[in-house]
C-alpha cells in the first residue's frame, strides 16, 4: 500500500510507516496528480484540494483529512469515483475553545470587560461551538446558540435565530463549517445585512472559516461603529490575507486556534484509525506527546491566569502583524502548545505538595 501524506501532519511518521509499504511526504499544496497516480490513500490537510483534477487518473481509494473542515474535498466526485473519505470532527474542538478562553481572559485583563454581565452568541453549535459555550458560562456569561441544521434535525427549541443573536449579543463567535450553497449556506453568512442588523456593537470572533465572514462588509461595519472589535484566526483568501483587517484586529492569528499538540494527536489518531479500518489493518495507534514547556512552579507562585499561561495570543498577533507575508510559513511551522488540562493536573499535584510551604512564605512577607 502506498500512502501520500502532507508533511506537516504531526505525530504520523512512525504510525503510518508501521502499516504502509511506501510513504511519500509532500507539502500540502504540492500534492499533484503525478505524485498520487499510483497511491492507494491520501492523508491531507486543508491545503490539498481533492477534486476531479487531482484524483481522476489516480488509484486513490481512500482520503483522510486531519481537519474538522472538509470543504477542500469534492464529495460529489469522490462518491462518483467510489473514493471513501473521512475528516476528524471534534479532534481540536477543545483547543479552539481554549484559544477563545485565552482571548476572553485578555478581554478581562486588558479591557476590564464585565463578561459576567454579557451575552455571547455562538453561531454553529457543533463540537467546537458547544465547548465554547461551556467556556463562556465559566466566565459568568449567558449564551445563545444558533444552529439551523441541528434545530431542524433535533426539532429543538433550544436554538435561536441569527436575527436574535444579532439583536441581543455582546460577543458573537462563529463556529460553522464552510458551506457554499444550499439551505444551510454559510459562505458570507456575516454580510452587510447581518452587520446592519447588529444592535449592541458586539465583538466578533471567527475561528471557523475565513469565508464565513465577508471581509469587506466587516471592515465597513467597523468603520460605521457597528462592531466594537474583532478576533480573527481564519481569513478569506489565505495566505493572502487582508492587511487592513489584520491591522485593525484586536487579536489576529494565522489559522492556529486548533493547533494544540493534544488536538493534533487526536486528529492523527482518528486518521490512522480510519485508514486501518478501510484497509482492514490490525494496528495499535499509540502517540506520545511532549511535556509542557511552561514550568508549573512559575504559574503557581506568580498567580498567573492559567489560560494565558498555557497560551497567550498576543505573541502570535504581534508576529503576524509584523510579517503577514509569512502567514503560511508561520502556520506550517507553528510550535504546538499543550492544552490547559495538563497544567491543571500538574498544578493540582504541585498545589497539594507545596500549599503549606507557600502559605508559610506569604506569611513571612
Amino acid at each position: 500500500m502506498k500512502v501520500v501524506v502532507d508533511n506537516k501532519i504531526p505525530y504520523i511518521k512512525e504510525a503510518i510507516e508501521a502499516v504502509a509499504d511506501k510513504v511519500v511526504y509532500a507539502p500540502g499544496n504540492k500534492i499533484t496528480p503525478g505524485l498520487i497516480k499510483d497511491a492507494d490513500a491520501l492523508i491531507i490537510r486543508t491545503r490539498t484540494i481533492c477534486n476531479r483534477k487531482l484524483l481522476q487518473k489516480s488509484n486513490v481509494q481512500f482520503i483522510a483529512t486531519a481537519t474538522i473542515g472538509y470543504d477542500h474535498i469534492d464529495i460529489s466526485y469522490c462518491r462518483e469515483a467510489g473514493i471513501s473519505w473521512i475528516n476528524t470532527p471534534g479532534a481540536n474542538a477543545n483547543s479552539v475553545a481554549e484559544y477563545i478562553e485565552s482571548a476572553l481572559s485578555l478581554l478581562l485583563k486588558d479591557h476590564e470587560m464585565r463578561l459576567g454581565e454579557m451575552k455571547m452568541g455562538i453561531v454553529g453549535a457543533g463540537n467546537v461551538g458547544t465547548k465554547v459555550s461551556e467556556k463562556a458560562i465559566t466566565f459568568g456569561m449567558s449564551v445563545l446558540e444558533n444552529d439551523p441544521p441541528r434545530a431542524a434535525q433535533e426539532n429543538s427549541k433550544l436554538f435561536v435565530t441569527l436575527d436574535r443573536i444579532a439583536e441581543e449579543c455582546d460577543i458573537i463567535s462563529f463556529h460553522t463549517p464552510l458551506i457554499m450553497e444550499g439551505e444551510y449556506k454559510t459562505y458570507h453568512l456575516a454580510d452587510n445585512a447581518f452587520f446592519c442588523s447588529l444592535k449592541k456593537k458586539p465583538l466578533i470572533i471567527n475561528t471557523a472559516r475565513g469565508e464565513v465572514i465577508d471581509t469587506k462588509a466587516l471592515l465597513t461595519a467597523m468603520d460605521k461603529g457597528q462592531v466594537s472589535d474583532v478576533i480573527i484566526d481564519v481569513w478569506e483568501n489565505e495566505p493572502d490575507i487582508d492587511c487592513e483587517l489584520l491591522k485593525r484586529a484586536y487579536i489576529a492569528t494565522p489559522h492556529i486556534a486548533g493547533y494544540s499538540a493534544d488536538g493534533k494527536r487526536n486528529a492523527t489518531r482518528m486518521v490512522m484509525e480510519g485508514l486501518c479500518k478501510h484497509f482492514h489493518i490490525d494496528a495499535k495507534i499509540n502517540i506520545k506527546l511532549p511535556r509542557p514547556r511552561i514550568a508549573v512552579k512559575k504559574i503557581f507562585y506568580n498567580d498567573n491566569d492559567i489560560a494565558l499561561a498555557a497560551y497567550d495570543p498576543r505573541r502570535d498577533t504581534t508576529w503576524l502583524k509584523n510579517g503577514p507575508e509569512h502567514f503560511e510559513k508561520f502556520r506550517n511551522n507553528y510550535p504546538l502548545r499543550r492544552e490547559i488540562e495538563i497544567y491543571y493536573d500538574a498544578l493540582n499535584k504541585y498545589f497539594s505538595k507545596n500549599l503549606f510551604q507557600k502559605t508559610l512564605t506569604k506569611r513571612k512577607m
